[in-house]
């Protein structure tokens, strides 16, 4: 069990090495987590050239608060997303709360616009941290409209295996909406 509360040793001593200023440290957490960034930035964003600023300053977060990444709340990865989805998100209000006088827009579909975009940047980031095989049943059922029958087939597994595939990806999927996003305001239930 005490094994399981260890970070993996690559984002410990990147953390170490971020913090100690190492530029060639700063380099690697780039070539490894700029893709991971800017998709999620140009998730929430929905604009490229939006996502290219954000992405630049995401890493220039990293690089100057290494100190708030802890690598016993979980993988360096997690910890980039979460940053990324943050700033997305704050960059999101901020540009939407500027245009809202204008847009004749009000606060409650602002905040829906941003919770819709935070909700997909997380399942865009759980999709892309699922290992492969859930990954590969959630395409075929998915894009591919293959049943678990078929998905089974040309997965080379069985039918439940395909199922169990199948339900755990949805399962870790349906948990974007309930993390990191304040339930809707209005009446109670």
């Amino acid at each position: 069990m005490a094994e399981k509360d260890v970070p993996p040793r690559w984002d410990r001593k990147m953390q170490q090495r971020l913090a100690r200023g190492e530029a060639a440290a700063l380099g690697e957490l780039y070539d490894r987590f700029a893709s991971l960034v800017h998709g999620l930035a140009h998730r929430v964003l929905g604009d490229d050239k939006a996502a290219d600023t954000l992405t630049r300053e995401v890493f220039t977060h990293l690089w100057e608060h290494p100190e708030t990444y802890d690598p016993k709340k979980g993988p360096l990865r997690t910890w980039v997303a979460g940053v990324t989805r943050r700033l997305a998100v704050e960059r999101l209000r901020a540009s939407e709360t500027a245009a809202l006088p204008e847009g004749g827009g009000s606060l409650a579909e602002l905040e829906r616009k941003v919770r819709r975009a935070s909700v997909a940047a997380r399942a865009d980031y759980i999709v892309h941290s699922m290992p492969a095989p859930l990954r590969a049943a959630l395409d075929m059922a998915y894009f591919q409209r293959r049943d678990y029958r078929q998905t089974a087939t040309d997965l080379g597994v069985t039918e439940d295996e395909a199922r169990r595939r199948l339900r755990l990806g949805l399962q870790l999927l349906s948990t974007a909406h309930d993390a990191g996003t304040p339930p809707e305001h209005g009446g109670a239930l």
